[in-house]
């Protein structure tokens, strides 16, 4: 039933979207009170807080889309609304695959160790290379989003008179025939940041493998040895991360297309819940943010006891 379809995206993409606003808006909280009381903010910090403001910023975007199909659904025949809606999206998808990319890399060059000139290079420059990391992904985002737009403007005509439940879901997927040179170029990027988180998890695997047959004769753990086992945790779930990212990629190209809605909802709601666990991930690998998110809710609690023992 196409209804009952239509339904379980909404409700499924505006839990999701919900709680990755809150749980992003956390993760910029947090660390935007944290640089203003140390007037500092470290290379991590940098790229966390643009993830976390990227991905803020998409999950209201999802909030406002998921109000206007339900509110005024007449207004997706309206040009530009839908060029602009896929425009953004765009533009935050992309941001969020190459900043959790850069992130992935960060931790890789600060942690492993190796001889190679480039590798000490970059371990010496990092710091001051993690701005401009972080611009060229803005830089490819907006590109990501003009072609968005430029492509949308195309595929927005044959949606032009219609506001279904079938057209408007298929509308917010994007997957009409005109729409495969974005779909191929946004399948390109992602594979290019897979890639880099696949590299930096083999060499922080590599370089663990190499410090402990160095530290063998010692009964201790030494504190890189722990450094590296906490990078490589975090990026193998990055890493798992990005493999169901690509397999839902891969389902976009065999099921949408041929209008299966079932499958249609399942991809949809991949790819609104993977941020959100990413963002948990990214919390609890973080020492300032778990501690901060424990003292809260513990905060939390206790004022909700009382309120009870009042009541």
């Amino acid at each position: 039933n196409a209804t009952d379809f239509n339904v379980m995206f909404i409700v499924f993409t505006s839990l999701q979207a919900f709680a990755g606003m809150w749980i992003n808006a956390f993760i910029v909280c947090v660390l935007c009170i944290d640089w203003l009381k140390r007037k500092s903010c470290n290379s991590n910090e940098k790229i966390l807080l643009f993830l976390g403001c990227s991905r803020f910023w998409h999950s209201c975007t999802i909030c406002v889309f998921i109000v206007f199909l339900i509110t005024y659904p007449w207004c997706f025949s309206v040009q530009p609304i839908p060029q602009l809606f896929a425009a953004i999206r765009s533009f935050f998808d992309t941001s969020n695959v190459w900043a959790s990319a850069c992130l992935s890399v960060f931790y890789c060059i600060k942690i492993a160790n190796f001889r190679n000139t480039f590798f000490i290079y970059l371990k010496v420059k990092i710091d001051r290379i993690v701005p401009w990391l972080l611009l060229g992904s803005v830089l490819l985002s907006l590109i990501m989003c003009i072609l968005a737009y430029s492509i949308n403007s195309v595929a927005a005509l044959k949606l032009l008179n219609t506001t279904t439940p079938e057209s408007l879901l298929k509308l917010s997927v994007r997957m009409d025939e005109h729409l495969f040179p974005l779909l191929f170029l946004t399948g390109f990027m992602s594979a290019t940041a897979f890639t880099a988180v696949v590299f930096s998890a083999l060499f922080l695997l590599f370089s663990l493998w190499r410090h402990k047959r160095k530290m063998q004769t010692k009964a201790v753990k030494d504190l890189s040895t722990d450094a590296h086992i906490k990078a490589i945790k975090i990026i193998l779930s990055f890493l798992f991360l990005y493999s169901i990212n690509f397999t839902r990629f891969i389902m976009s190209l065999i099921y949408v297309t041929k209008k299966e809605k079932l499958a249609t909802v399942i991809v949809l709601i991949f790819k609104y819940a993977l941020p959100v666990f990413h963002s948990l991930i990214l919390i609890f690998s973080n020492p300032k943010l778990e501690k901060t998110l424990l003292r809260t809710l513990c905060s939390w609690n206790i004022l909700h006891c009382e309120k009870c023992k009042v009541c």
